[in-house]
């Protein structure tokens, strides 16, 4: 088993960590760098923990547990105005940043009002590329239960709703609710802020530890971690200088590159003596060519083509 921690500390000694990591088997999944300030976010063996965590603390670092790790979270408000992109919408990105999600904050196009509140389509399909989707609405009660219903029945993937007043009725609509944190013009900073900041990253960390429960019963045939080593020396990932080129999902990845250009060299490439088009599924964004959807298919899903192949 792999599990997931971060080191914070200084560049110092960096060079061993890196080392250590890939002496286990471990992988780096994300590192950022602000002047002498260093995080690593690594997914290492069970086995090797206290290993790793010894040479944290020698080098002067400090661990962390990150359970979101290896996730990608959307953070939706109804649309970019003023008026619906308050403050707290950014620090519950934040909390989820720390519990080791990577977030990625979003506005409906149509989502003004109660009675014209609409999500597409397309939209609809791009929150359901990621692993799970926080929907922040406002603080009055009728249009927030009208809202619900209209917006988050519609999404695939784990959902988390975030508003003012406890809302009725709409628990069939969500995985979670969150009430207490509504729309205002200032910073969550105060001590009760903070414990709702907290208790909405355990909410997602509940609703996403299903996820993986479901996902543990037929698991997929190769983890993220392992495609992501061997993508990080693919020249055009390797070049990329958009933040987090590789992002891990429970069930794969997204790659930051132009799926046109691109998706035939992934396809080609070899993963235990097989191509990684026929173990997963690769397929663009729908957000424009932004990037690449890896989805791994399960361990089931691989030995029941193959008995198909081995029939024919």
């Amino acid at each position: 088993m792999y599990e997931v921690i971060m080191y914070d500390g200084g560049v110092y000694r960096s060079d061993e960590l890196y080392e250590l990591i890939e002496d286990v088997g471990g992988v780096v999944l994300q590192k950022t760098r602000s002047a002498q300030m260093l995080t690593v976010t690594m997914s290492i063996p069970s086995e090797d923990r206290d290993v790793v965590v010894a040479l944290c603390k020698d080098i002067g670092g400090q661990v962390k547990e990150v359970p979101l790790a290896g996730t990608e979270i959307a953070v939706v408000g109804p649309t970019l105005g003023r008026h619906h992109m308050p403050h707290p919408i950014c620090d519950v990105a934040e909390q989820l940043r720390r519990c080791g999600a990577v977030t990625v904050v979003m506005g409906l196009a149509r989502g003004r009002g109660k009675n014209t509140s609409q999500i597409s389509l397309e939209e609809t399909s791009i929150l359901d590329e990621y692993d799970a989707c926080v929907f922040m609405l406002g603080n009055f009660k009728a249009c927030v239960e009208t809202k619900a219903d209209l917006l988050l029945s519609k999404i695939s993937v784990p959902t988390v709703l975030i508003c003012g007043p406890e809302p009725e009725g709409v628990e069939g609509t969500c995985d979670a609710i969150v009430s207490g944190i509504g729309r205002k013009a200032s910073r969550m900073r105060s001590v009760e802020e903070r414990k709702k900041l907290d208790e909405v990253g355990t909410r997602v960390e509940e609703v996403l530890a299903d996820k993986k429960k479901a996902i543990e019963e037929d698991p997929p045939f190769v983890h993220p971690s392992e495609i992501k080593a061997l993508l990080e020396n693919y020249p055009p990932i390797d070049m990329c200088l958009r933040p987090a080129p590789l992002v891990m999902h429970l069930d794969g990845l997204r790659a930051k590159v132009s799926y046109d250009e691109c998706h035939e060299d992934i396809e080609n490439m070899e993963v235990y003596g097989r191509r990684l088009g026929d173990v997963c599924v690769i397929t663009p964004s729908k957000i424009n060519d932004s990037s690449v959807l890896i989805r791994i298919k399960t361990r089931s899903q691989v030995a029941y083509e193959d008995s198909l192949k081995a029939s024919q």
